[in-house]
Formats: C-alpha cells, sequence, structure tokens
C-alpha cells in the first residue's frame, strides 16, 4: 500500500515538475518544448493581444471549415477573450476555457495530461475539482519574451484540429 502511494507521488511530481523549455520562433516570442521546467510568469496578455490570438485561431479554424470556440485567458487562469464560431457544438465552449485554464496554471500544453492519461497516469484526475486539469489537445501557453503572459483554448474539431488552430493563435501573438 505504502509503495502504490509512493509510486502515485512520484509519478505527479514527476508530470508537474518536468514538461516545458523555451524557443525563439520569433523575436520576443517563445514557444514550449518537452522537458524542462515551465517558464517563470511574466505581465499578463492585454485584451489586444488575447483578441488577436483568438483571432489566429478563428482565422485557421475558418480556413480549415472547422466549427470552433476558442478561449484566452491570463496568467490565472482568468478569462480575458472568448468566441465561439457560428455551429460549434455547445460543449465546445466549456472545453476551450478549461483547456485554456489548464494551460495557464499548470504552464504547459494541456496535450501534457492527454499524454500522461494514455500512457496509464490517472493520478492528476484525483486533484480537486478546481485544480483539476483537462486531458485533451488545444490547450496552450502564450509565451512572450520567454515568459508566461497567459494561454489559449481551442475546442471543436479533433484533438489534432484543436491544437493546429490554437498554435496558430500562439503565432498571432506578438510582444
Amino acid at each position: 500500500m505504502r509503495m502504490a502511494a509512493l509510486t502515485t507521488s512520484v509519478t505527479v511530481a514527476g508530470l508537474m515538475l518536468g514538461v516545458c523549455a523555451q524557443a525563439q520562433d520569433a523575436p520576443g516570442r517563445s514557444v514550449a518544448l518537452p522537458g524542462t521546467p515551465p517558464p517563470e510568469y511574466g505581465l499578463p496578455l492585454t485584451n489586444d493581444q488575447a483578441k488577436t490570438a483568438a483571432e489566429g485561431a478563428i482565422a485557421e479554424a475558418k480556413k480549415n471549415n472547422w466549427h470552433m470556440a476558442v478561449a484566452v485567458v491570463g496568467t490565472e487562469g482568468e478569462l480575458i477573450y472568448f468566441e465561439k464560431m457560428d455551429g460549434t457544438q455547445s460543449s465546445s465552449a466549456l472545453l476551450a476555457q478549461a483547456k485554456a485554464r489548464t494551460s495557464a496554471l499548470f504552464r504547459r500544453a494541456s496535450k501534457v495530461f492527454a499524454d500522461q492519461f494514455a500512457a496509464g497516469n490517472a493520478a492528476f484526475m484525483t486533484f480537486p475539482d478546481a485544480a483539476r486539469p483537462v486531458a485533451s489537445e488545444g490547450g496552450l501557453p502564450i509565451l512572450l519574451n520567454g515568459k508566461l503572459a497567459g494561454a489559449i483554448g481551442v475546442s471543436g474539431g479533433t484533438a489534432q484540429q484543436d491544437s493546429v488552430a490554437a498554435t496558430a493563435g500562439v503565432g498571432a501573438v506578438r510582444p
């Protein structure tokens, strides 16, 4: 019994600690990479930056004829901007916000939790409701000047489609 508890604790600690690095993909903007500690907190996104991120994701969705909801949150997971395209399934509104909140609060892509779940590690499902992450692709941190400024969450397509649209949203934001 003690060994099982220890194994779970070590697994959760590993999940929480070592998952994001930063690489420059444009001057002043970074993208998260797996394998190193998450980024430090920076200044939160402005309303204009949040809207720009959502517009980038919506443009990608329209280009591919996907119906999506997009949420952009600040560093504490608070909603800054939200948009739901016509024809998007109702559940996508809640899921987009939850994915964005997961990425902001845990400072990593929501896909990290999907990968952990797929590998059989569901220990994070025991977290209290307010801290429970969403284990689905489509939530990405937004890093400006190498620091966490917020996050974007996209829902409405497949996991991969959500991720593609979220990536486009992150790519649209400039410091």
